[in-house]
């Protein structure tokens, strides 16, 4: 017990509406749901874990977890409660202060237990029906701050995390927990295939429909961590772990749960540190980063790009290096920092062509080839056009050798290209080009369940009202109207991809 309030418990309890007995009569009928019909929590119990900061034994941070989850619609986990899960003293944070909102880094055993409860909730609101809305993204500046000491470490070596007399080392957490068993090198060959399949998939059809099947095949991969395998599998299966949690959080991201995929990044960047990738890590946080961008908050994606670049270690590849300078060069043309972005850019295509390859790319960097590089100076070209105009013929020249790359395979980054040389053809004065073009993108965008699409495409439709006076811009206007999405809530302003 603090003697202090929990703020964090407080602001869920408030949302909710419940008075404290009935969240006290709520915790016991769920309690006993989950198998521990002996649990007796009343009023004033719940009063103390609000207003004195006592936290409560296990099961209830699970079963206020799922209690929260349910009734806000949203994955709410027990660091979003305002509770420390006990496991093994690491240097951390408070995680009831402002600047560390979800009580990051987490120790090493409950990564795990993190993924497993987090992606059970995932699923559980799938299940009803239930949509991510109402949670707030955490600050660029706040996950930088909490992660950048635990991320430029060796993680703890397995001699030296506890064993204990149960395999499991993960507390047992949300719903669909797997049931931890060992697994062979033939097993995680499998999940690697598969992670491969849902990445092929997403890449050509957009997140919105295997998502959920990421999202399971994730919550039964954390359940396998929790069982202590030879080293050189847990690895694997760790890197596994991160594949997948950067699958579902940028499939999250692509059909606008946000708080969620940023949930997912962070925990990819994890799991990829546990498996003693560090470069893998560093380019989770820079989805998380493209995301901010994405938002409208480029300067808090250039904080993560800061933490990604610098705590990807020495053994990160050019490409890898590449990769994250046309992220860092996007957020800065998104607040008009031209000549930075030049720079940025023009380091990106310096590393790209310095890569020998005489080192095999992993897996996760197969995606991003030429036709990505030159994707990327497209988009940031395009943005900084609506600081500086005369921007958008590189944005052109860039576009167009995208689109010479592409396949339908990449049918998504396609659309995107498509949009990002319409928009630059708009701002450049060039309505007859930019219709080709936006034509071309909305012909495709129905065989994409991306919402992302969606949302480039109205940043193109408010540069056509410029030439409502053209029949032809006419057209487009009123095609655009009718197959736009209708929007079931306010997205924040986005700048590109």
């Amino acid at each position: 017990m603090t003697g202090q309030p929990n703020t964090r418990l407080a602001d869920l309890f408030g949302l909710a509406g419940w008075s404290k007995g009935e969240l006290a009569r709520l915790v016991n009928r769920q309690a006993a749901a989950m198998g521990h019909p002996q649990l007796a929590t009343d009023t004033s119990r719940v009063r103390r874990w609000i207003d004195m900061g006592e936290t409560p034994r296990d099961p209830v941070p699970r079963v206020l977890a799922a209690l929260f989850t349910e009734r806000l619609g949203r994955v709410v986990t027990i660091e979003d409660l305002g509770f420390v899960r006990h496991g093994r003293a690491g240097k951390r944070r408070d995680v009831r202060k402002t600047d560390n909102p979800d009580g990051l880094p987490w120790a090493p055993e409950r990564t795990a237990a993190v993924l497993t409860e987090f992606t059970g909730m995932d699923l559980m609101l799938n299940r009803r029906g239930l949509v991510g809305a109402g949670a707030a993204l955490a600050a660029g500046s706040a996950l930088t701050s909490a992660m950048h000491d635990w991320l430029h470490t060796d993680p703890a070596l397995a001699a030296d995390a506890p064993r204990l007399d149960d395999p499991l080392h993960a507390d047992p957490a949300g719903f669909d927990r797997y049931e931890a068993a060992p697994i062979g090198s033939q097993e995680i060959e499998a999940l690697e295939r598969s992670v491969e399949v849902f990445r092929a998939w997403d890449a050509a059809r957009g997140g919105g429909l295997q998502r959920k099947a990421v999202v399971g095949q994730l919550n039964e991969v954390g359940g396998m961590l929790a069982y202590r395998h030879p080293d050189h599998l847990q690895r694997r299966l760790w890197g596994v772990a991160a594949n997948l949690a950067v699958l579902a959080g940028w499939m999250s991201h692509d059909v606008g749960l946000e708080p969620t995929a940023q949930k997912y990044f962070v925990i990819a960047a994890h799991a990829a540190r546990e498996g003693g990738d560090r470069p893998r890590a560093g380019e989770a946080l820079s989805r998380a980063a493209r995301q901010m961008v994405h938002l409208g908050r480029p300067d808090e994606a250039l904080d993560l790009m800061k933490l990604a670049r610098s705590g990807s270690g020495e053994e990160i590849l050019p490409r890898t290096q590449a990769m994250l300078h046309t992220i860092e060069a996007w957020a800065q043309a998104a607040m008009g920092r031209g000549q930075a972005m030049r720079r940025t850019l023009g380091e990106a295509e310096e590393l790209f062509v310095s890569d020998k390859r005489d080192v095999p790319l992993p897996s996760w960097m197969q995606t991003f080839r030429k036709e990505d590089l030159y994707g990327m100076q497209a988009l940031a070209y395009r943005t900084l056009a609506e600081h500086e105009p005369a921007a958008a013929r590189q944005a052109q020249h860039f576009a167009q050798k995208a689109l010479a790359l592409r396949t339908e395979a990449t049918q998504r980054s396609k659309i995107f290209d498509f949009l990002s040389m319409a928009s630059a053809c708009f701002i450049a004065d060039d309505p007859e080009q930019a219709d080709r073009y936006a034509r071309l993108a909305l012909m495709s965008m129905g065989e994409t369940s991306s919402h992302r699409t969606w949302d480039r495409l109205r940043e193109m439709y408010r540069l056509t009202g410029q030439y409502a006076g053209y029949s032809k811009i006419e057209d487009l206007r009123e095609e655009i109207q009718l197959a736009m999405p209708k929007q079931t809530g306010k997205r924040p302003r986005n700048t590109g991809i």
